[in-house]
């Protein structure tokens, strides 16, 4: 028996209810994540300025999971000199040798991808 075309946009249609449910779950799940934030946030035990910081944070969590965007996480860059805040699943940070000390020492420049320097003052 060969498949009608009913049977096409059945299977469609149940395929994007399927779809839209398991989204759905995973924004509740991240409102549920929001909320205890900021009641954690909000509970009168952090700092002004820690209790902004993690209000900003959860905020941006929660804008992010609306989007459908991975969230971030904290990754030390291969020489472990820093911290990068990337999307999950993105790729590790660029190593050590693809910066260079800018011409008067103040600071480290991450080289462009196509490997280029930067013009000396």
């Amino acid at each position: 028996m060969t498949p009608s075309p009913v049977h096409a946009v059945i299977t469609c249609v149940a395929l994007v209810a399927s779809t839209a449910a398991l989204a759905q779950s995973g924004l509740d799940a991240a409102q549920a994540r929001y909320e205890r934030t900021m009641a954690y946030c909000n509970g009168g035990n952090l700092p002004r300025p820690q209790r902004d910081a993690c209000v900003r944070d959860a905020g941006m969590a929660w804008d992010r999971a609306q989007r459908g965007l991975p969230p971030l996480e904290d990754v030390t860059s291969p020489g472990g000199r820093a911290v990068v805040v990337v999307p999950r699943g993105a790729p590790p940070p660029l190593s050590d040798s693809d910066t260079v000390t800018s011409p008067d020492g103040d600071s480290t420049i991450v080289l462009p991808a196509d490997g280029s320097r930067p013009l000396a003052q």
